[in-house]
């Protein structure tokens, strides 16, 4: 990847990283979890190409990000405690939006790869036209679990009956992602604003990347359909801003 020729030059940059369509309460967070990020990356002499590859593959994002949920999880007074969420209720899983869910190119890749061997099974899509192939139709768990988004992993509600309102694409109270999503799709925000000029930082559609696997799609061919145009991350944070405004 050109455009930098060594790590001084990208912690400087990161350091001054445009915060363009970064919501403004997390500007200074985002630009923090970022920097140390990379600093972490020198100390431990990353070479430059393999920083520039995981800030656009998403790894860093990802990374800051479950470090961000970890606490939120465990927090006896957060919103994970009084979780309404069990196996089988998957309500969460009916992906009405039209992006399909926003996840990075690791994410897409891990996801493809755990729902490979399932070529022809029947899918989610066997319960609802809209939910997530990643489904088993008749238990509703997922599939693939272990190799599952932020966009999953943060999801959290108080009120099951909220999330089948929200699957039906109606607004509810009492259900929604806990702060470290809006944090990771920050910082994978200004990853794509450091990386300007340098590379792309693409992001996918969960939802395509997920039927693409199951339906026996190539790895290539699923991830070219499930590809997102430049703007979906913007509208993603953007939808998240006004989630915290409220």
């Amino acid at each position: 990847m050109k455009g930098l020729k060594s790590l001084a030059d990208l912690q400087a940059k990161a350091a001054k990283a445009p915060t363009k369509g970064v919501p403004p309460a997390l500007r200074d967070p985002a630009r923090r979890a970022l920097i140390a990020w990379v600093d972490t990356a020198v100390q431990h002499s990353m070479p430059l190409n393999e920083v520039l590859r995981r800030l656009r593959d998403g790894d860093a994002a990802e990374v800051i990000g479950r470090t961000a949920i970890a606490p939120q999880l465990a927090d006896p007074a957060g919103p994970a405690s009084h979780a309404a969420c069990a196996p089988g209720c998957a309500f969460c899983c009916i992906l009405s939006g039209e992006d399909g869910g926003t996840i990075t190119q690791t994410e897409a890749r891990r996801l493809f790869e755990a729902l490979a061997p399932l070529k022809g099974q029947p899918d989610g899509r066997a319960w609802t036209s809209k939910a997530c192939p990643s489904l088993d139709p008749e238990t509703r768990l997922c599939r693939a679990y272990e190799a599952r988004p932020m966009i999953c992993r943060s999801y959290m509600s108080s009120d099951v009956s909220a999330c089948e309102t929200i699957a039906e694409g109606t607004p509810a109270e009492g259900a929604g992602v806990l702060g470290a999503q809006t944090l990771y799709l920050a910082v994978l925000t200004l990853s794509r604003n450091l990386l300007k000029g340098i590379t792309r930082v693409p992001t996918y559609s969960l939802s395509r990347i997920a039927a693409g696997a199951v339906d026996g799609e190539s790895l290539e061919d699923a991830m070219t359909a499930a590809k997102h145009g430049p703007r979906e991350l913007d509208h993603e944070v953007a939808r998240q801003a006004a989630v915290i405004k409220r």
